[in-house]
């Protein structure tokens, strides 16, 4: 599957296959099962495994993620008939709701406008304001060049790219935020030997310097590379009235079931659209009248 899968997801997968083989040893006191030997309660056991693991439990969404790699393997020996029933037919995962941290735009306005004297810092700034407002993920930012610019039907720039995690194709029209940070490092030496339209960096270091982009800016709150698709989803596109179809398009999504987790309807946008409807209504009441 390493061909076929990001290393990411091929990472995840070996930290799942570590714990199975964790779950053997000190369970079931053993290195190996037979495929014939899976079934509910295996599934079961392992599930409690994972919730009360030590040193660290883990939370229930991480241990339903685990589980669904084992099953993805097991349905795959299902498929090839290596054994006579699926153990999981009867499995069903749940995932607890997690409401998502993103920037507001007050915070996205300070976090753009402050000064970093430090260069590392105004790099990882520049690729996380990028992300802010194009969605594109840090993996998918790393490996963009310039055979990505493509003008668009309108006349302007947009990005063409493929989500390295899905496959999926997505192309963004470049607001003018994201075209300045393409436009600063155009001719930039870091740019010039890497070949890329953006600085880059490893995700370790991208996600601990934004540690301290969040201490200067006064920004309260865990800032992740992640934390940037949640800012376009939610404050940068939703709450300016871009349907969440289109935003689903953009962010790269099969789903929009997907979307949906990312992107939120905050409190100001539920109140001016209830403005529209409150001014509609009058107005129609006004013309029963008359």
């Amino acid at each position: 599957m390493e061909n076929t899968l990001a290393k990411g997801t091929v990472r995840n997968f070996g930290v799942t296959e570590n714990y199975i083989n964790r779950f053997l040893q000190q369970k079931l006191k053993t290195t190996d099962v037979n495929l014939n030997q899976l079934n509910y309660k295996f599934i079961s056991d392992l599930e409690m495994f994972l919730v009360n693991y030590y040193p660290k439990a883990m939370s229930h969404n991480t241990v339903m993620k685990h589980l669904q790699r084992l099953r993805k393997i097991v349905n795959l020996a299902y498929q090839l008939e290596w054994m006579d029933k699926d153990p999981f037919l009867r499995w069903k995962p749940t995932f607890e709701q997690k409401q998502r941290e993103f920037l507001s735009q007050n915070e996205l306005n300070n976090l753009e406008s402050y000064h970093f004297p430090i260069d590392r810092l105004d790099r990882v700034r520049d690729l996380f304001v990028f992300s802010c407002y194009t969605g594109i993920s840090y993996s998918d930012i790393m490996g963009l060049t310039k055979t990505n610019l493509i003008i668009g039907i309108e006349g302007n720039s947009w990005i063409a790219t493929k989500r390295l995690k899905t496959k999926t194709s997505v192309r963004v029209p470049l607001l003018d935020p994201a075209k300045k940070i393409l436009d600063k490092y155009e001719e930039h030496p870091v740019t010039e030997h890497s070949g890329t339209l953006l600085p880059k960096i490893t995700n370790e270091k991208t996600n601990l310097y934004l540690k301290e982009i969040a201490d200067a800016v006064g920004i309260k709150k865990n800032l992740t590379f992640h934390m940037a698709r949640h800012t376009f989803a939610t404050t940068v596109t939703l709450s300016n009235g871009v349907p969440i179809e289109t935003v689903s398009k953009l962010l790269g999504h099969t789903k929009l079931a997907t979307t949906q987790i990312y992107a939120r309807v905050l409190d100001k946008k539920i109140s001016e659209d209830m403005q529209e409807l409150r001014s509609k209504l009058e107005f129609s009441n006004t013309q029963k009248v008359r």
